[in-house]
């Protein structure tokens, strides 16, 4: 499968989001880890498995076996933080922020690629998982390190597209539902 033929799978009322898709298909605006990274970073924090196995085939052929970890990597660990921190920065009680996380963590530390790439992808997930307070982390990080607003605007542009893909996907599975009621 590939960006292709997740293309052909979406339904005439998301010819919006097919056209975005192609956008980020054809974006060189990023360097090829950075770019196919975040594919597989977001598809896998859409929790679709078409969308995640599509991106995946495509990133396959740029990335590292260790670039393609290390993506895996971003989307898994910010899935257990950004539910975490979430919850400490939503909660009233304050108290929770004062407890140390007892979270490992390590992968972000040492990715096993550049930092930037890595810090990149962990904000788009932390964007499609909705944690502000991981966007600000990851984005105090990325501009610190001299990453332009452009960049981080382009990956979160990204993360954005690929939820839709799934939304869209997901909803073309309740059109039969809704047209036979």
């Amino acid at each position: 499968m590939s960006i292709e033929s997740l293309k052909e799978k979406l339904p005439p009322f998301a010819k919006d989001v097919r056209l975005n898709l192609s956008a980020l298909a054809t974006d060189d605006s990023l360097p090829p880890q950075r770019k196919y990274g975040l594919f597989v970073a977001c598809g896998l924090a859409t929790r679709n498995p078409t969308v995640a196995q599509a991106l995946e085939a495509e990133a396959k052929a740029h990335l590292s076996p260790q670039a393609l970890d290390a993506a895996r990597a971003a989307a898994s660990i910010m899935a257990m933080n950004n539910v975490y921190y979430r919850f400490v920065h939503l909660a009233s009680n304050k108290e929770y922020g004062t407890m140390p996380a007892r979270l490992r963590m390590n992968v972000i530390g040492n990715p096993g690629v550049d930092k930037i790439d890595f810090e990149l992808w962990s904000l788009a997930v932390s964007a499609i998982n909705g944690c502000g307070m991981c966007i600000d982390s990851h984005e105090k990080v990325l501009r610190e390190a001299g990453v332009s607003a452009a960049e981080i605007h382009t990956a979160v542009r990204f993360a954005a597209v690929i939820q839709s893909t799934a939304v869209a996907l997901e909803a073309a599975g309740f059109a039969p539902l809704m047209a036979a009621e």
